[in-house]
């Protein structure tokens, strides 16, 4: 609502100007307003007020489109000369100078809204063509200028204002999409940009391990670059799409897990177990990564014995809770404190808003982390 107000603020800067200016030359009587004729009144402020809110609204494009402002300004010196005319004949609600103001009006608001007169212009143009048309009739062929005002004018003047507030709400609702579509589009920008921020140290870490047991000959040499790769392709590839099944996430855990496997030399107890109903049940790809990583970054590799990692996932059809445990020393700094975790909370936020937990305990030294999605 505030992003919309302030976008549209000239609209209510024109407002204030024109009622000024209005209130000035009545108190100076430059100008009468009429008792008795509201609906010519409200019609008067209405051109006025839109005409000096779309020329605040649009000042910067009109600098640049000289041309254009000057064929404006040609249509309303026309307007004034007609109008002028129209006073000087002194024929009321003359029908040329009416069908001058439509066409001026619809001139006006269609160069201020093009997009909007792009998709919805023909239907306007279309009635208010029929509406001026009646108008029209009524005021030339009806019976003399007195019965035209006794019983025709309130319902010709009238038509010409019914179809303004739908075309404000039809024109409102367009600028409410493009403010979602532009708020979708800013939550997919971020979501990539976390995405792209998933921490890599651990591909550097392998990489040197592979270059060790390369060096060495080692027969687990092949199977880690076989591992490295399909986690890499996952990351890169599988990792930039919005929903992946439960199977692939799966399976990079598990490639991951073997990778730390081979790149410990001390004794540490390293568990995955699951419990899955259907392995094609969807979920946003590489959000248990960040939780994994903690658990060996802040337990596993700082402690000289008694490390474990335990984890199990439940998937059903329509909640996923995945439990991580890991010991820990008492002076490392806890999962929580990092920037993965403020990572994956802002992801969560973004992709399963109000529809995920992130539960954390701390008993002696093992720390327990439970992430539960509902509304799979």
């Amino acid at each position: 609502m505030i992003q919309f107000l302030k976008k549209y603020k000239a609209f209510i800067i024109g407002f204030f100007i024109v009622s000024i200016i209005v209130l000035g030359l009545e108190f100076y009587q430059f100008i009468l307003i009429p008792q008795d004729d509201p609906v010519e009144v409200v019609l008067i402020f209405l051109f006025w007020w839109m005409l000096i809110s779309l020329l605040i609204y649009k000042f910067s494009f009109i600098k640049e489109k000289k041309r254009i402002v000057y064929k404006i300004v040609g249509l309303i010196s026309v307007l004034i000369v007609m109008i002028l005319i129209d006073n000087s004949l002194k024929i009321p609600d003359n029908p040329v100078t009416i069908s001058l103001l439509v066409v001026f009006w619809l001139y006006v608001v269609s160069f201020f809204t093009a997009k909007f007169f792009k998709k919805y212009g023909k239907y306007i143009y279309t009635l208010y063509t029929l509406i001026t048309l009646y108008f029209i009739y009524v005021r030339l062929f009806t019976g003399d200028f007195e019965s035209y005002v006794e019983l025709k004018k309130g319902v010709a003047i009238g038509l010409f204002l019914i179809p303004i507030p739908f075309c404000v709400a039809l024109w409102s609702f367009e600028q409410w999409k493009w403010l979602q579509s532009l708020k979708n589009a800013k939550a997919q920008a971020e979501l990539k940009m976390l995405q792209a921020q998933i921490n890599p140290h651990f591909f550097f870490n392998t990489l040197n391990n592979l270059y060790a047991l390369t060096v060495k000959k080692s027969d687990k040499a092949p199977d880690v670059i076989l591992k490295l790769s399909e986690m890499m392709r996952y990351t890169i590839y599988e990792g930039k799409n919005e929903r992946v099944s439960i199977k692939e996430e799966i399976d990079y855990l598990e490639n991951y897990i073997d990778l730390h496997k081979i790149r410990y030399k001390k004794d540490v107890s390293i568990e995955f177990d699951y419990n899955v109903v259907d392995d094609q049940v969807l979920i946003a790809p590489l959000l248990f990564i960040i939780l994994v990583e903690n658990a060996f970054k802040h337990g596993v590799e700082k402690m000289i014995d008694s490390a474990y990692v335990h984890m199990f996932l439940e998937v059903s059809k329509s909640e996923i809770n995945f439990t991580i445990k890991n010991a820990f020393l008492d002076e490392t700094t806890t999962p929580e404190e990092g920037i993965g975790m403020s990572n994956l909370v802002r992801r969560l936020n973004l992709l399963y808003p109000n529809s995920y937990k992130i539960i954390t305990s701390k008993i002696d030294n093992e720390y327990e982390v439970l992430l539960k999605i509902e509304e799979v």
